[in-house]
């Protein structure tokens, strides 16, 4: 939840120096698609929010529920991890932002029906092996104007791609398990699965009358090579086709779902 895959970031944990650095790293990820001038600007609807009453869920390391609480949100932020609720807890003070952090469990969620406007969770639901109980529970303590917006991992994306012939064709994988499993080596922590496009948007269908559902992801999603090899390679590219890429083949799905049914 760190992004700090290699260990580099030499700061006191939960400081506000180490949030900070940690921050950037996230948002350089998300450049492409989400982030103009703020923290996820792009698809945070950050201007509706004020007065609002906002569930994250899966809050991690807290950026974006900061976002939304410092934008006038009343957040309540969850996690299944005491981790995260300290991290999120701890930026929240160091900040001077007030909101609502508590452990929680997404598939059986401890609020009353009806009780949120609006519902962000980013690369979370994936993480359980019944993500449609997650979206039900997610319908019921919306209001019926209410809205969400929900990140999981792209079954037909570049990472799932590289799995595929990398470690599932070429390595032989594909002689003693199922592409499914490979898939879930591949990734951070335990994945139940990634999500084909129409098969996410048909999970939301029965629950909400507006659902959409597109494709976002990083730059390794455009040029998939070691770090080293691809930075100087990102200056050849426009920003304009390094956004039109990775809307094409990025690691992403993130679906926008309205009117509760």
């Amino acid at each position: 939840m760190t992004y700090d895959w290699r260990g580099e970031v030499q700061l006191e944990p939960l400081s506000l120096q180490w949030f900070d650095v940690i921050d950037q790293r996230f948002l350089h990820g998300s450049r492409l698609y989400a982030t103009e001038i703020h923290a996820f600007d792009r698809i945070i609807p950050i201007a509706e929010l004020r007065g609002k009453e906002v569930l994250e869920i899966g809050c991690g390391m807290g950026l974006h529920t900061e976002t939304m609480a410092a934008a006038g949100a009343k957040v309540t932020a969850i996690d299944l991890t005491a981790t995260a609720v300290e991290a999120t807890s701890t930026r929240l003070r160091l900040k001077g932002l007030d909101a609502i952090v508590q452990q929680a469990d997404a598939e059986n969620l401890p609020f009353e029906d009806s009780r949120f406007d609006f519902v962000w969770s980013w690369g979370v639901i994936h993480h359980s092996a019944r993500t449609a109980r997650i979206v039900r529970e997610t319908a019921r303590v919306l209001t019926p104007d209410g809205a969400c917006r929900i990140m999981v991992y792209n079954r037909e994306g570049m990472p799932a791609r590289i799995a595929l012939w990398k470690d599932h064709l070429f390595k032989g994988r594909f002689l003693h398990q199922s592409y499914e499993e490979t898939l879930f080596q591949s990734t951070d922590g335990f994945s139940a699965r990634f999500y084909v496009k129409e098969q996410f948007e048909d999970l939301f269908r029965g629950f909400f009358r507006d659902v959409s559902c597109n494709i976002c992801g990083q730059d390794a999603d455009v040029i998939p090579l070691p770090g080293w090899a691809r930075k100087p390679l990102l200056n050849l590219v426009s920003k304009a086709y390094l956004e039109s890429a990775q809307a094409r083949r990025g690691a992403f799905l993130f679906l926008r779902a309205e009117g509760r049914e």
